[in-house]
């Protein structure tokens, strides 16, 4: 029995794609598979870890729950349309300066979900942090390091803010 297919169209990063899919693929694997933006990870496959976090229409979900069609026409950031024009965004810069990463895999899924914390508040305490990113596993940082390196992007990005308004 053949199965049936859908063509659905994604922007992903700026960038439309047009893909075919199966009623039960995952988001993730569109995005890592067939459209090749490999920064997203699986990790649990459940949503429990954060690893394959990406931005759907500018929030963030576990992209390992949401089926692909249900994005049809949507758009989705990952963590490498975050970076633009071969610059690294505070977020991800912060994360390599303060040492916020490891062995990295959970390090996608942790700067998605700080880069749209730092979107809706510029000016997080650690509590707010520490919400935020509860979404997020990681098994190697002790979550420390992940915290400093948010305060110190949201104190670069209120710099940038206050340069570029005079």
């Amino acid at each position: 029995m053949e199965r049936k297919r859908y063509r659905i169209n994604l922007t992903v990063n700026g960038f439309e794609h047009e893909v075919e899919v199966e009623p039960r693929e995952r988001l993730l694997d569109v995005i890592r598979y067939k459209l090749g933006y490999t920064g997203t990870k699986e990790c649990c496959g459940t949503g429990d870890c954060g690893a394959c976090t990406v931005l759907l229409d500018g929030k963030p979900v576990n992209s390992c729950l949401i089926l692909a069609i249900s994005a049809n026409g949507k758009s989705i950031t990952t963590v490498e349309g975050i970076a633009k024009g071969g610059e690294l965004h505070p977020v991800q810069r912060a994360f390599a300066e303060y040492g916020a990463v490891q062995c990295g895999f959970c390090t996608p899924g942790f700067i998605v979900n700080s880069y749209s914390l730092l979107n809706e508040n510029p000016n997080p305490d650690i509590d707010i942090i520490r919400y935020w990113l509860a979404g997020n596993i990681c098994r190697c940082t002790g979550y420390q390091k992940i915290i400093q390196a948010v305060l110190a992007a949201a104190e670069l990005l209120r710099k940038q803010s206050q340069t570029a308004q005079g």
